[in-house]
């Protein structure tokens, strides 16, 4: 196999479209050794700025000195564009070897969307590469969203709006509850600038998962330093093992 024949395999994944649920990439995980489990994770969605939100907080983390693997979507250019380790994308042999590793593992019964693939694509190519953190940003909503396999140390809504409603919902509220779905029991969310509708959501869902709520405009009024009051992105450059 090739760079551009794994890349046109790939692309023709797209047929399979959007396929909500975490069956087939909680098995894909399982299949590939739970490559997500071996480093600790940052977790973001968010309807805009949560791509911004991602770059940043890897480059916070790169320039304190930690190996950071970072997941986006969709690429500008070119897929690889979308898998970087410490800012460096993916290679083309690692698309091929990643492409080709995977399609044994799918055989006979799995059937990946096109983001299912690639996010599994990222999460190998992390422990491949001995990444300390690795920084994810959601695809589509957060509950049922092909990253949420992970168990971050912190995640993140940026902003919610009206958006995919044909999958999410139609009120912001309904979205919120969605991009909710990777809060986890006892995680730290930092919430972006909310509308009433989806703060009170999300508040909603961290309250039920002992998840403390941390909002970045009050945050980066802080003075005093300190995981209890300080951004996500900085707070985990003082990561002890």
């Amino acid at each position: 196999m090739t760079y551009s024949s794994a890349v046109a395999y790939l692309y023709r994944l797209q047929r399979h479209g959007i396929k909500l649920g975490l069956e087939t990439m909680t098995a894909l995980m399982v299949r590939l050794g739970t490559p997500q489990t071996r480093y600790r994770t940052l977790h973001i969605a968010g309807t805009n700025g949560k791509g911004s939100t991602a770059a940043m907080a890897a480059a916070v983390l790169q320039a304190a000195g930690y190996r950071v693997g970072l997941c986006t979507s969709p690429h500008l250019v070119e897929f690889r564009e979308r898998i970087r380790v410490n800012g460096v994308m993916l290679a083309e042999s690692q698309v091929t070897q990643l492409t080709e590793q995977l399609q044994t593992l799918c055989e006979p019964d799995l059937s990946p969307t096109f983001f299912e693939y690639t996010t599994a694509m990222a999460f190998q190519h992390f422990a491949d590469s001995g990444v300390d953190v690795a920084v994810l940003e959601v695809g589509l909503g957060g509950r049922f969203d092909a990253t949420n396999v992970v168990m971050p140390m912190a995640c993140a809504v940026t902003t919610i709006s009206l958006d995919h409603q044909e999958y999410l919902g139609t009120t912001l509220s309904s979205i919120a509850f969605e991009k909710a779905g990777i809060i986890k029991p006892g995680v730290p969310v930092v919430l972006g600038r909310l509308e009433d509708d989806a703060w009170r959501t999300i508040e909603q869902v961290a309250r039920e998962r002992q998840a403390r709520c941390f909002v970045s405009m009050r945050i980066f009024a802080q003075r005093e330093r300190g995981p209890s009051n300080f951004p996500i992105a900085v707070w985990v450059c003082n990561m002890t093992d």
